[in-house]
Parts: structure tokens; sequence; C-alpha cells
């Protein structure tokens, strides 16, 4: 049928309404999403965990009738459990942890009718902005299988979690749509309400605005028992994304939390992207708010390094055993040891920090609508630079904070924060640009969004696999 010739086409929303105007079927689907993984898995390293058969038997059984219904669909191999199936986070105490239930949000997209059939890699425990694990190896980029993918997700479309950049720094690095929800505006449970002390937060990349929002949509509110909740929505964001915005008050600022180089290119994209707001009609100036980056990203380490102990002790403790060095990587486990270094009133001052990080960047954006800057300080970096493995763990993290200084600290603020691939470099590699709105403010962004893509469409570009 012409329709799976042209499988890649087509954006999620369009497959489901083919399968709803019975043009094709979710088998149909699934075995074109099959082929395609099949063809490109081997060169790019994205799939690791294999759910054909859990595929074929939700559709067999039949699938609910929603947004989504029949559209094939990835999970990311971290946070969120599948009943029946493992899920690693590339960590080797997990390797045989099945799950017994689902969680709230794998219930959502179930609801929504996607149709998962596998798990792409994620690097140990999400602590690196570079999928090379020990486990399953490293994740290649689609634009130059030489370089970084930023995590897999973007390499293989799909669910993710962003707890200091893995949505957007992914998409940036792939050419894909990214947006970073408010936090709590997806659920975590119902095991565990919040992840990394409230920093991470989960949804999709994507090839089109209009999927991410409806995606959005089909998985956002909180679950009964959540300790906090994003503020709820005037309306559905797939509405946003039809409407047109307001005249917005955009800041632009290249400058890093933590000063360092800035790579010509991702300084360019930005500039790029601001010619273009304001040749919209939007109000485009140079501002950026003033806090020590140094001091967030300490507090931000005490935080991660603490939660990362706990995950792993759990895991340890339901193998019967205390966790050893040999069960984790280099990196993985200095934060284990940082953490057990560390005395529990440090892990509240740091919360403090970051709270007032939150109501510093709250009033900078009394003034503006957006902040718009890099997703990244440079291109999609080589392999093998942020392999947690390496010995030299300062010469590692030097490179990753030189890399990476933008999207942590949205995390920490709870703002929604998305990458837009408005830019390709000389070398044929996506440049992302990070929108920032106001926390709560999701609307704001699928409007400009939707508005951006319209003026710059990218959805016809693809790396040749």
């Amino acid at each position: 049928m012409a329709a799976f010739a042209e499988y890649r086409n087509y954006d999620a929303m369009a497959l489901a309404e083919l399968v709803r105007t019975k043009k094709v079927t979710p088998q149909e689907l699934l075995d074109a999403a099959l082929a395609r993984s099949k063809q490109v898995n081997g060169k790019l390293n994205a799939i690791v965990l294999d759910h054909e058969d859990v595929a074929r038997k939700a559709i067999k059984d039949g699938l609910p009738q929603g947004p989504f219904s029949g559209v094939p669909f990835l999970l990311k191999d971290l946070g969120q459990q599948l009943k029946g199936t493992v899920t690693t986070g590339s960590l080797s105490l997990l390797r045989e942890s099945v799950a017994a239930i689902d969680t709230t949000y794998v219930e959502r997209c179930k609801k929504a009718g996607l149709v998962i059939f596998g798990k792409t890699h994620s690097p140990e425990l999400g602590l690196s902005p570079s999928s090379e694990s020990r486990m399953w190896g490293a994740t290649r980029n689609p634009w130059d299988t030489s370089r970084i993918a930023g995590g897999s997700r973007a390499a293989a479309v799909g669910r993710m979690r962003d707890g200091g950049g893995s949505i957007r720094i992914p998409a940036s690095c792939c050419g894909l749509f990214g947006l970073k929800p408010t936090r709590a505006r997806t659920p975590g449970g119902p095991k565990r309400g919040e992840g990394w002390g409230g920093l991470s937060v989960g949804h999709v990349v994507s090839r089109t605005v209009r999927d991410s929002a409806a995606f959005l949509d089909a998985t956002a509110g909180a679950a009964p028992g959540d300790p906090y909740a994003a503020p709820a929505p005037a309306r559905a964001f797939l509405e946003e994304t039809k409407a047109k915005p307001n005249k917005l008050r955009i800041a632009v600022s290249t400058t890093p939390a933590i000063p360092g180089e800035v790579d010509p290119d991702c300084v360019h994209a930005v500039h790029e992207a601001a010619r273009l707001c304001a040749s919209l009609g939007h109000e485009v100036e140079e501002a950026a708010p003033q806090f020590d980056g140094l001091d967030i990203m300490t507090a931000q380490g005490v935080v991660i390094s603490a939660n990362v102990a706990f995950t792993i002790d759990e895991a340890a403790a339901a193998l019967g055993r205390t966790a050893r060095a040999e069960d984790v990587e280099h990196a993985t486990w200095f934060r284990v040891e940082r953490a057990r270094a560390t005395d529990s009133s440090a892990y509240a001052k740091a919360m403090n920090t970051l709270h007032y990080a939150g109501r510093t960047f709250a009033a900078f954006m009394e003034d503006y609508d957006v902040i718009l800057q890099p997703v990244m300080a440079k291109p999609p970096l080589p392999l093998g630079i942020l392999d947690m493995e390496r010995r030299d763990l300062e010469a590692m993290y030097r490179e990753m904070i030189a890399f990476i200084p933008y999207t942590g600290i949205y995390n920490i603020t709870g703002q929604p924060s998305m990458s837009m691939p408005l830019h390709w470099n000389e070398a044929g590699l996506p440049i992302g640009t990070m929108f920032t709105s106001r926390f709560g403010d999701e609307a704001t962004l699928f409007r400009l969004a939707a508005q951006l893509e319209q003026a710059k469409p990218w959805t016809d570009r693809y790396a040749k696999l």
C-alpha cells in the first residue's frame, strides 16, 4: 500500500487518521515501523529492547479508540514501566527486573491507543547527554554516525524524560521538535511522584509541533496522590497550535550560565531565529536574568547524586545485597560516593538554592513572554567524549558542562522549554534553538512553535540512512 511506502512522511496524527479511516490497519503500521527499525537500527543502535510480541498482542486484543490509536511507539529505557517487560536504565542491577504493573504515564499512552513495540537506549540512569552505556554500547547520530545523538530517543522518535535537557538536547542533535513541559505536567507514579527532586518531567520528541501538543493533551494531568500539580491549561494544547500568537516580548541571550565559549554555529542559530521572530511581528531584545550559575549547578549536583544513590541502593536491595562500584559506570559511582559523603542538611540547602533560582527567573519573566537561547554551546560532539566510563572524570565533566550550559536551569525552575530545528550548519548538522516561557505556560510555546514551523518548515529534511 502506498501509505506504507511513505510511512516516515506521516506524523503520528496523520497515521492515526489513516487507521481511523480504515486506509491502513494497526498491523500494517506496526509492520512498517518494525521494517524501518530493522533497516536503520544496526547503524544507530537506538532501540535496545524489542517488545514486538507485546505490540502484536495489544493489537490482537483490541486497541482503545484514542487520539493515536494504532500508531507505533517507543518508550525510553528509563523511568517508565511496561507491565511484563524489563526497564533497565542501562543499569546492570535492573537487567532482570520485570515490571508487575504499568506506570501511570504508560497507562495513558495505552489509553491513547499507542502501540508500544520497544524501548530506546538511555545513558546509565540518564546521567549523560549521550547514550554511550557499558550495557548497550553507543547510540549514533543519524546525520553523522561518528557523533552523539544526545540520547537515543531522537534517533527513534517517541517518549522520554528530561531531567537536565534530555528532551531538548537530543531533539537539537537530531533535527526534531522537543518540548519539556512544566514541572509536574505529566505524572511520574504510581511508585514515585517526582524524579530527581522535581527536576525531571516526561514527554516526547516528535517530527511535528501538533504531535507534541496532542500527545501532551493525552498524557498531562496529576494522578491521585501526586505531591503537586502543574497549573491547569485554559484549553487543549492542540487547540493552541491552531491559534496565532499575540505579539510576544522575546528576550535573547547566548551567554551561558557558567562562563565558557559558545560555538559560532550555535550563536548564529539563535540570531537567525531572533530575526525570524522579529519578521513575524514579535518584539525581540537582548536580555538575560542574573544568577550564579556555578552555585546553582553545585546544588543541582547534590540533588541528582542523592537520587542516583537512592535508586542504586534500592535496586541492589531488591537483589538482596548492597551496591558495589563494579555494578555501575565510573561516573555513576562517583555520584554515589558523593551522595554518601554529603549530610542531609546539604540536601535541604541545595533545594533552597534551586527554589530561589525559580523565583529569580519568575521575576525576570514578568517583563518577557519568552526567552530565546541556544540549546547547546556546541554542535553534536564526537562519540567518546561523554563516555561515563572515562577514567578522567574531571575532564569528562568539564566537557559536559561546556557542551550543555543552557538547558538544566529550566529543569530547576520548572518552566516549559522547547528545542526547535530551525537551523542546519554547513556540515549538515542540525542546531536547535531553545525557547522558554513562564511556569505553566506551554500554550505560548505551542502557539509560537506552530507559527515558526509554518514560517520555516523542517519536516521534509531527513538524514540519509
